[in-house]
């Protein structure tokens, strides 16, 4: 059965998902870069976005391996795809990871500006869904036939499908850095109230790995 999933989505101590002022220079806002120490050098990171052949092993790297198995189509937010607001400029751009995006599924752009289909390199074409959140989970699910969609964000897009209930699990990884400014992830969402349970918890030195699913705790020790 698919299922929607928020995966290797890291926020920082004081809860937020993005450093502010988002630009070329800077794609996951200013001091962004300080949230993701855990999983740059993962083997499956080193793999599976900049196609080099080494990266560390452990619980970060199952994570993160974890986080791509079984999915068949992804949702994301517009600023996970470019810079840009407001109708799409003629310059070329076609995302921020290059030739060859590490998503290698259809995957669904959240835009109020209708674009063609772009098809990339490595099996990623990028849809561009103009007609909310529920219709680009119906088209999600449709190309993803039997494997999961994994909701990439940013945070007002994962924001969206936790206060529709749409989300069954999510891994949160929370980074050891403090931002002080950008998009919290959990304001004004009270997860308990929408059904959400910590399944597991496992803590590494770059980060606290967090998995809750929806009216499922987690399991005691022994059982």
């Amino acid at each position: 059965m698919t299922r929607v999933r928020v995966n290797a989505f890291t926020i920082s101590l004081d809860g937020y998902g993005a450093g502010p002022d988002q630009s070329l220079d800077h794609p996951l806002g200013k001091g962004g870069e300080e949230l993701h120490r855990w999983v740059f050098p993962t083997r499956t990171f080193q793999r599976v976005v900049l196609g080099n052949d080494d990266g560390t092993t452990g619980i970060d790297d199952d994570f993160t391996v974890r986080s791509f198995d079984n999915v068949g189509a992804w949702i994301l937010g517009r600023n996970m795809f470019a810079p840009s607001r407001g109708p799409w400029p003629d310059d070329g751009w076609k995302g921020w990871w290059g030739d060859d995006p590490p998503y290698h599924v259809p995957t669904f752009v959240l835009t109020h500006h209708a674009r063609d289909p772009i098809e990339m390199e490595g099996g990623t074409t990028f849809h561009f869904a103009t007609s909310g959140i529920h219709d680009a989970l119906e088209q999600a699910r449709k190309a993803a036939g039997d494997k999961d969609v994994r909701i990439g964000g940013g945070v007002n897009v994962i924001q969206q499908y936790l206060r529709e209930g749409l989300i069954d699990e999510m891994h949160i990884a929370i980074a050891p850095a403090v931002l002080g400014q950008g998009e919290r992830l959990f304001d004004g969402i009270d997860l308990r109230s929408l059904g959400y349970r910590v399944h597991e918890n496992v803590t590494t030195d770059l980060a606290s790995h967090v998995v809750l699913r929806r009216g499922e705790a987690k399991p005691e020790q022994g059982a």
